[in-house]
């Protein structure tokens, strides 16, 4: 029973909307009739609030984060389950009707919460990535697929698979922004285009 309940609370954990949440009560609107619909921090960028899109990242970042470390001093063997618990959370919270986010903040935390090595890796990648080519969906790509790759070499099988596993289903969940990269219609950040067909698309997952 032990990893059902650290899967549980690691749902309820990553369920919380925070961007949904944030917009609201700032009066910048509802999310899911913004952009692409998606309730994460490139979402709420395009509000124009970057102080609101700032602080979603950190909190989808702090609640795969907390997930991790709770179900990790709960249970034995439960941050890994914490860490899948959170992800799933916040990319299908029952709250919203399964549609949430795509994952790549909160991923950020897990993998900080299952090895700190790996969190580096991957914020590396994604920093850097974004810095590069100024494009949300390959930085978060790529940097969850790093991360399993990072907690295979040091040897982290379990994390390993946790992570690789987040990270199929991250890139599946970015199914229509790799359609507009293979089209060269993928928005940059600070453009000013929306990803609307993420909308018809994936039905605002």
């Amino acid at each position: 029973m032990d990893w059902i309940l650290a899967l549980a609370l690691g749902y309820v954990l990553g369920s919380v909307p925070f961007g949904l949440i944030l917009t609201k009560l700032f009066g910048a609107g509802d999310l899911r009739s913004i952009g692409s619909g998606n309730i994460g921090a490139t979402n709420v960028l395009r509000t124009g609030r970057k102080g609101l899109a700032a602080a979603t990242l950190l909190l989808d970042l702090l609640k795969g984060l907390a997930a991790v470390l709770i179900a990790a001093a709960l249970w034995p063997e439960g941050a890994i389950y914490g860490a899948f618990g959170a992800f799933l959370g916040h990319c299908f919270p029952i709250w919203l009707k399964f549609r949430g986010g795509k994952g790549v903040a909160t991923t950020a935390g897990i993998a900080f919460g299952l090895a700190w090595p790996v969190g580096l890796a991957y914020a590396v990648t994604w920093i850097g990535l974004l810095a590069l080519v100024r494009i949300s969906s390959v930085a978060g790509m790529c940097a969850a697929i790093i991360a399993p790759v990072i907690a295979f070499i040091l040897g982290a099988t379990a994390e390993g698979l946790v992570l690789a596993l987040i990270a199929v289903i991250v890139v599946y969940l970015h199914r229509a922004n790799i359609a507009r990269l293979r089209a060269g219609t993928e928005p940059r950040i600070g453009s000013g285009k929306t990803d609307a067909g993420d909308e018809a698309a994936d039905g605002k997952v």
